[in-house]
């Protein structure tokens, strides 16, 4: 059965967050891991154009060795993109320094925590149940419905150690802690690139189309097996598959695109994944600029994207903000990488918002992607030493 798994990061990247403090910037790939710290500006244009200009201008005339950052999910709310004062980088076989493992006690800190669900369960069934109605009228062709757990803690969240704990349990994902204004962070472990720009070539990876894990190897292959023989899964990866085409093709001189997704794994969920490969026309179009063209994809938003957005918009009682975003970097050549920001948590001192989106076709079921959401909480619950099941 073809796949691959997501499993441990190496020292090199636990060396990288033992150095993580407040305000800075971590990505951690299976490729290399990044730790930017400080602030020499910081860009907030929501215009994708002027945004890439904006960026690409700056770190021409400054010092900074990059610019970093995120991409909220409403294209009309301000970014936050950060140019630092310092990049650090690591690869797994390079320099060991620093490879103290952070410690703090979260299962701890966790036990005492109040968790409330929004909406509550029984509420997010009913808001799939309306958003499968809307898409069997014919009035959009997919859309994906979120819910969040609030986490109130009795203290302040030890991010190193969350960090640590995430990337231990995340194979060849990606691993972030991005800086956001008032304060806050936004934490995650996601296993989505949103895109990868090295000189003219362009690779994305979409995933959509997913089913939970299951802890008995026998019953996990035949989850992996019913995904990929689900006609309602290939369905919802197509339309994220072919959105990311159309974004892309503008841009790109050539692409390339398998003629059927293979599976891939986290620790808790079995996705469709999808490569998609092109070849840059314009030297000039950096990675930050398509970042802003790709975002936000079908997979955590919709389609069609104006019909999906006002659905969730009215569906969920909640503002997204930085989640299901893009958090990524960028140099002065437009090189650079964004992820997906998802399997993540907002956290604002001693209170933890966590994220879990479903994508709804015409033919879901409520309780199955009420489920799905449950089992993707689990990534941010085990890093915090807290029980995956129930979930609220």
């Amino acid at each position: 059965m073809p796949g691959r798994t997501m499993g441990m990061m190496g020292d090199v990247t636990l060396g990288l967050i033992a150095d993580y403090r407040p305000g800075s910037f971590l990505l951690s790939s299976p490729r290399r891991s990044l730790l930017a710290t400080g602030t020499q500006a910081v860009v907030t244009e929501p215009d994708p154009d002027e945004l890439s200009v904006r960026v690409t201008k700056l770190l021409v005339d400054s010092d900074a060795p990059l610019a970093v950052g995120a991409l909220p999910f409403d294209r009309t709310t301000p970014p936050h993109i950060v140019l630092p004062t310092t990049a650090r980088w690591a690869r797994p076989e390079g320099d060991l320094r620093g490879t103290e493992r952070p410690e703090s006690d979260l299962q701890g800190m966790a036990a005492g925590a109040r968790v409330v669900a929004v909406p509550a369960s029984e509420e997010y069934e009913a808001a799939v149940a309306e958003a499968v109605r809307r898409l069997r009228a014919g009035r959009l062709d997919k859309v994906v419905l979120a819910r969040a757990l609030r986490l109130h803690l009795s203290e302040p969240v030890e991010v190193r150690a969350l960090l640590a704990n995430l990337a231990r349990d995340n194979a060849n994902g990606y691993t972030y802690a991005v800086d956001l204004p008032g304060g806050r962070a936004l934490v995650g472990a996601t296993p989505e690139m949103l895109l990868t720009r090295t000189g003219l070539t362009v690779e994305a990876n979409p995933l959509a189309g997913s089913i939970p894990r299951h802890p008995d190897p026998v019953q996990d292959r035949l989850a992996a097996e019913e995904l990929l023989a689900s006609v309602k899964d290939h369905d919802e990866h197509q339309v994220v598959v072919s959105a990311v085409v159309e974004a892309l093709r503008p841009f790109c001189r050539t692409l390339t695109v398998p003629a059927a997704p293979s599976l891939v794994s986290t620790s808790a969920v079995w996705h469709l994944s999808t490569q998609v490969t092109g070849v840059l026309a314009d030297q000039g179009v950096t990675s930050l600029r398509l970042a802003g063209a790709l975002h936000p994809t079908p997979a955590v938003c919709g389609a069609p994207y104006a019909a999906a957005r006002d659905t969730i918009a009215e569906l969920e009682p909640f503002d997204r903000g930085f989640y299901a975003g893009a958090i990524g970097w960028c140099d002065a050549d437009g090189d650079g990488q964004w992820v997906v920001g998802i399997r993540c948590a907002e956290i604002a001192a001693r209170t933890m918002t966590l994220y879990a989106g479903a994508g709804i076709m015409p033919a879901s079921q409520p309780h199955l992607e009420l489920a799905e959401t449950s089992a993707k909480f689990a990534t941010l619950l085990r890093a915090m030493g807290m029980s995956v099941s129930p979930v609220p």
